[in-house]
């Protein structure tokens, strides 16, 4: 089974994106944003916004895919953008993850047996 790999990119929004209009930011993501995301099919994007709640960050992006390359394409293609370039957003951090790591690891490949904790 392939390993299905889930990226936590908590970001903050620089004074360049809090100065846009709601309509230049809703082009923005239409025209660029949205359009990478439609280039990278083997990879879910997700976002959402936080900046209500008090936190380091105001947005975090969740991208899921089994296909590492993929991501790493898509996060470049990201990053030559106005969201990096300008920049509209600032890297708070990245949480990499893979989904049931830890069966892995408890997962005897000879036997086919799983390993209980109790």
């Amino acid at each position: 089974m392939p390993k299905r790999y889930t990226f936590f990119i908590h970001m903050k929004a620089t004074k360049h994106w809090l100065s846009l209009s709601i309509e230049e930011r809703g082009t923005f993501f239409q025209e660029v944003i949205r359009e990478i995301f439609e280039r990278y099919p083997n990879v879910r994007s997700r976002l959402y916004d936080i900046n209500s709640f008090p936190t380091k960050c105001s947005d975090i992006a969740v991208h899921e895919t089994e296909n590492i390359d993929d991501f790493h394409s898509l996060r470049e293609d990201i990053r030559k953008t106005k969201i990096f370039t300008v920049p509209y957003f600032e890297i708070v951090d990245i949480i990499p993850t893979v989904e049931e790591g830890f069966l892995e690891s408890q997962f005897d490949k000879k036997k086919k047996l799983y390993y209980k904790y109790y």
